[in-house]
């Protein structure tokens, strides 16, 4: 007797149809889908976008508007400040500054006591501004520039205000290691992508935008 199975002898030659069954109709099995991939015909699962949780791309807020073809801002929404604009807006403030910082030295001296009142200074009047000018100081209302909340764009909390001061200015008080920190946390934001943010930005979970 031959060991082979012939079929129609009652051995199924399909082990996935061990009856035989003819399928009705002409249809075609369901085909196994090795790869996970969505059955066709089914609704694809939408793709994440841009800034959200699991996307590939850096994080970026949805009410910010980024940078169009060329370089130009895509309408409609709000801009993030230019490192220029920054850069200027940093200066005038600096030379808000300049006269109390003058008479500090003037009246203090070159010691520790000094440096730490020139931070206080410094902290009080970033604090001061931002807390009664809605996130703008001097330079910033020259340069229509505005500090907003990173998650939503709008007004910041008082406390994101006291924490971006206080890690933009308190530094100060220590001598020449404070300098060295103030230095570097103004120019994070040239290699900050892409938002662009300095070290006291990234304290409070803010950003500038450019108005209007």
């Amino acid at each position: 007797m031959s060991t082979s199975d012939p079929s129609g002898y009652g051995y199924p030659t399909d082990p996935q149809n061990p009856y035989g069954q003819q399928n009705p109709y002409g249809q075609q099995p369901p085909q196994q889908n090795p790869y996970g991939q969505q059955p066709y015909g089914q609704p694809q699962q939408p793709q994440q976008p841009y800034g959200q949780p699991g996307a590939a791309q850096p994080s970026w807020p949805l009410w910010l508007s980024p940078p169009g073809p060329g370089g130009a801002p895509v309408p409609g929404t709000r801009t993030l400040a230019s490192v220029g604009d920054r850069f200027v807006a940093r200066l005038i403030d600096a030379g808000v500054l300049l006269v109390p910082t003058i008479l500090l030295y003037a009246i203090i001296g070159p010691s520790v006591l000094y440096y730490v009142a020139a931070g206080l200074v410094a902290f009080g009047y970033e604090a001061a501004m931002l807390l009664t000018q809605g996130g703008q100081t001097v330079g910033k209302k020259v340069m229509k520039l505005r500090v907003v909340d990173l998650a939503h764009g709008g007004a910041p909390a008082e406390n994101a205000y006291w924490i971006r001061a206080a890690v933009y200015g308190l530094p100060e008080a220590v001598y020449c290691i404070g300098s060295l920190f103030t230095l570097v946390n103004v120019l994070w934001l040239l290699w900050d992508k892409p938002l662009q943010q300095c070290l006291h930005d990234k304290a409070a979970k803010t950003l500038v935008v450019k108005e209007g």
